[in-house]
């Protein structure tokens, strides 16, 4: 099932590919689909209120919400700014390292927690409702040394593959005393977007399995069933674009 998945989002991307380069006005309605879609997404498997119009208003006009914390209103414009920051270390084809890892957190705690932003935790973590218990803090440096060195020398992965793995370890380690979840979300596109693949969107929806098979993952040690989950919606994603597209 994985690599028949894996081979699908091959030939789709190839689609997708003959249709490059896109109209400027095409890839600007797009990323702006994308940033008010995931960032209300990912937002919102963390607990945020915000519907998608009201992140949609946060976003595009700047619109406080009634009845809506400033914690709601600064991690939707903070989620958008992250994913900006990500497209701009794509365009300069940076290598993922310690510093952007932490940059990603900062920007996506920024005004809301200073004292935890772009920093590894120095307390125990709990994941609730998991099964899986993180590394204690003093292993930290460890695991994150071990998983960027990962990152930079695993080259016979398929994208997805590897993208999918890179979310799912980032989370078992859980470096943050906060805000890993996105910044692991951001992650996951940043390594699709280097290999010229479209984000992902994980849906609100889809948070129940999206939990079970991380916590697979942890307690297991079996990723399959996430690299599975993330695969189908990288194909989705594909197949979606290129619908979107097929009269250009």
């Amino acid at each position: 099932m994985k690599k028949k998945l894996l081979n699908k989002s091959n030939v789709l991307k190839e689609q997708l590919d003959k249709k490059r380069p896109l109209p400027n006005e095409v890839v600007k309605d797009m990323k702006e689909d994308f940033y008010i879609k995931n960032t209300y997404h990912s937002n919102a498997i963390e607990g945020n209120t915000l519907t998608l119009y009201e992140t949609k208003a946060v976003l595009e006009d700047g619109i406080t919400i009634q009845g809506k914390s400033f914690r709601e209103h600064a991690e939707a414009n903070n989620h958008k700014e992250a994913i900006t920051y990500v497209e701009e270390l794509i365009n300069v084809e940076s290598p993922l390292n310690q510093r952007i890892i932490k940059d990603i957190h900062a920007i996506v705690m920024q005004g809301i927690d200073r004292s935890i932003a772009g920093k590894y935790r120095n307390t125990a973590a709990l994941i609730t409702g998991a099964n899986h218990t993180p590394p204690s803090h003093e292993k930290i440096q460890d695991e994150m040394d071990d998983l960027v060195d990962w990152c930079e020398n695993v080259n016979d992965l398929h994208p997805v593959e590897k993208a999918s793995l890179l979310h799912a370890k980032f989370v078992n380690v859980h470096p943050f005393s906060d805000g890993n979840g996105r910044t692991s979300r951001l992650l996951m596109n940043f390594e699709l977007m280097k290999f010229g693949f479209p984000p992902i969107t994980i849906e609100k929806d889809d948070r129940f399995r999206y939990y079970e098979v991380l916590d697979i993952s942890g307690t297991k040690g079996d990723y399959e069933p996430f690299i599975l989950f993330i695969a189908e919606r990288a194909v989705n994603t594909l197949e979606n674009h290129v619908d979107f597209l097929k009269d250009l």
